[in-house]
């Protein structure tokens, strides 16, 4: 199976957020034909403010970012992990990831469980649940044989997340971000490498990079691939860019043949 992550600097234009999105998907298409391609958290729009990023939001099925990446699955015949984008669902919102498969069908919505609030190390304070509301759901989907487990950004502090994941079945586990500068610099690798490790699977962090909200916001960047066994094996740098990499399931099993911990689990 192979993969594509696209790392994107997503703003608080949508129309040219999504225009960019599409013309990186057709990038990866034609250079690397996989079978999955990842956008980032908040592709469509990363402002900043309650009204503003409520305006960005979507009911599914309508929206245009629903219909963009569900017509490019179809016109691409691929998998596209849709990063997240604000869905609108009654009177809550939602950080929202949406999965289409080759036919442009949606086979997966996974709200994000996990809120960011915080106060990071720079002095920004960031109050997600503020605007979103929090999921509850464990989600996976299958790419052919392959079950992939679903996540987003914060969510990656939380293990018991994976582990669930992991005993859901999952063989790849996927988590777009918008990972802080200030904390991504310190964290975001040393956790994209132990969720690998410890669930076995393959890890797919998929982040944005660089300025937002008028340059009072930074994020990290650093997609990654990363291997049952924890080694990086694809990885972007710190502009907009895109990383493929060939994902071998049998190493999955070898992995996890030769240090079973899913089966020496001893608390739920």
């Amino acid at each position: 199976m192979k993969v594509s992550l696209i790392q994107m600097n997503s703003g608080d234009d949508k129309a040219a957020n999504l225009k960019t999105a599409a013309a990186l998907i057709e990038k990866a298409v034609n250079e690397e034909a996989p079978d999955l391609i990842v956008l980032p958290e908040y592709y469509a729009y990363l402002g900043e403010g309650r009204d503003n990023v409520h305006g960005s939001a979507e009911e599914f099925p309508n929206g245009e970012s629903y219909r963009l990446m569900s017509e490019l699955a179809a016109k691409h015949g691929v998998t596209i992990h849709a990063g997240s984008v604000v869905e609108r669902a009654g009177n809550n919102h939602y950080n929202t990831t949406l999965v289409f498969d080759p036919k442009g069908k949606e086979i997966a919505k996974y709200r994000k469980i996990h809120l960011f609030d915080v106060d990071t190390p720079g002095g920004v304070s960031y109050r997600e649940s503020d605007t979103i509301s929090r999921g509850q759901d464990i989600v996976t989907y299958k790419v052919g044989d392959v079950t992939v487990g679903c996540a987003i950004c914060y969510d990656i502090r939380f293990p018991e997340l994976f582990r669930k994941l992991r005993d859901a079945g999952a063989d790849v586990i996927v988590l777009p971000a918008a990972f802080t500068l200030m904390t991504g610099k310190d964290h975001w690798e040393v956790l994209a490498r132990a969720r690998a490790v410890e669930t076995q699977t393959y890890f797919l962090a998929v982040g944005q990079v660089g300025a937002h909200a008028g340059g009072k916001k930074w994020c990290w960047g650093h997609s990654m691939v990363i291997d049952p066994w924890g080694h990086i094996v694809a990885q972007c740098s710190d502009r907009v860019s895109n990383t493929s990499a060939s994902l071998d399931l049998d190493y999955t099993g070898v992995v996890r043949g030769n240090v079973p911990v899913a089966k020496h689990h001893v608390l739920a």
